[in-house]
């Protein structure tokens, strides 16, 4: 077991753990981040980060205004048949891969003094004596506030035998989400969304001369189609007149695609036997709630705020636990929930084709629904 007392420990070392990791390290705080891959890695993600995230960004030390980054302000949709439209995005958004943005946050983390553990997973967190033990194969470290930041799904899931792996929950959709980076050629100010039969895939431009193209499906349209991926893509997605253009005429940078399964949208606890969760470690979030990368960076900035005030033992460990719960639902919930609106109307042929044409004749409906998939400054 490591002897070191640490203030703050973190499972997951993504936008969430990253970010949170920094500001606590950069208040003097003693902070030990795990991560099990080892930076630069490429991540399952669509890789537009609204303009909510840049002034907390560069308040780090990320010099986003020197990277010169495409900055993002139309979205273009299209409906399954290829009826599409197009609208400018009042607050917009910048391009950054995760491969660069990552490692360049690991690196500010590093230089705050974060001990930062890569190829190293948590295996398990236990609450005890007011204080954690966070496992790892390799030894145990004793933290006084633990940060659960690991995504999606993770084993660490099981060992806190969370709710939302009840069998009660087995009967929600499973999904499957591939990225790639691509070249291909559309305007780089422009994020694009293109539906296709149970799902939808974005694409837009990244640092350097490439694009992400990202998809989301239904488990069963691959299972379909033999588990091939290739496969799936040239009966299912390519039906989609503008996927068919993009998968027959890009470039693609990557011998095979990224890929996660297993992915669903149940509902999480933001608190789990005292562990505070960020990102979709708190709430799975769908990515037409418009901005996960975002809404996890946010739940950090709060994370911190009252981390801070419980470790100088100004609020007491339960004040932290509820108000950071309110807080993570005053600000995401409705995010959370029109994604969710947003996934049911698209990615069915009928109902997508009737929904596209429908906001292609209401622009003030389209804006409004944009709005609410996008947060404030912090």
């Amino acid at each position: 077991m490591n002897d070191q007392l640490f203030d703050c420990g973190i499972a997951g070392g993504g936008l969430a753990g990253l970010t949170l990791a920094i500001q606590l390290a950069g208040a003097g705080y003693s902070v030990v981040l795990f991560e099990k891959e080892k930076y630069p890695f490429h991540k399952v993600c669509g890789e537009y980060i609204s303009m909510e995230s840049v002034d907390f960004l560069e308040r780090l030390g990320l010099p986003l205004s020197a990277m010169d980054l495409p900055v993002i302000n139309e979205v273009k949709i299209s409906s399954p048949n290829g009826n599409s439209f197009t609208r400018k995005l009042d607050l917009g958004g910048f391009g950054i891969s995760r491969f660069t943005l990552d490692s360049a946050l690991a690196a500010i983390a590093k230089t705050k003094g974060v001990a930062l553990l890569q190829g190293t997973k948590v295996t398990g967190i236990v609450f005890e004596n007011d204080s954690f033990l966070m496992k790892t194969d390799q030894q145990t470290y004793r933290v006084k506030t633990a940060f659960g930041a690991y995504g999606k799904r993770s084993a660490l899931d099981k060992k806190l035998n969370r709710n939302f792996l009840n069998p009660i929950h087995r009967k929600e959709k499973n999904y499957v989400a591939v990225k790639y980076h691509v070249k291909t050629d559309f305007p780089p100010n422009r994020i694009e969304l293109h539906n296709f039969k149970d799902g939808y895939c974005g694409i837009s431009k990244v640092d350097g001369d490439r694009y992400c193209l990202c998809y989301l499906t239904d488990s069963k349209n691959l299972k379909n189609n033999n588990n091939d991926i290739k496969l799936m893509e040239q009966n299912v997605l390519m039906k989609n007149p503008f996927l068919k253009k993009y998968f027959t005429d890009a470039v693609i940078l990557y011998e095979q695609p990224l890929t996660i399964s297993q992915i669903t949208f149940g509902k999480k606890s933001t608190i789990e036997n005292h562990v505070l969760m960020l990102g979709d470690a708190a709430g799975t979030i769908t990515p037409l709630c418009g901005n996960g990368m975002s809404m996890a960076m946010h739940a950090s900035f709060k994370a911190f705020g009252l981390t801070d005030k419980f470790l100088k033992g100004k609020i007491t460990r339960q004040v932290l636990e509820s108000s950071y719960s309110n807080e993570w639902n005053n600000l995401f919930l409705n995010r959370i929930k029109t994604g969710l609106f947003l996934q049911h109307l698209f990615g069915k042929n009928l109902l997508t084709n009737i929904a596209i044409g429908l906001l292609k004749r209401t622009p003030f409906v389209t804006d409004k629904l944009i709005k609410k998939t996008h947060g404030s400054k912090f």
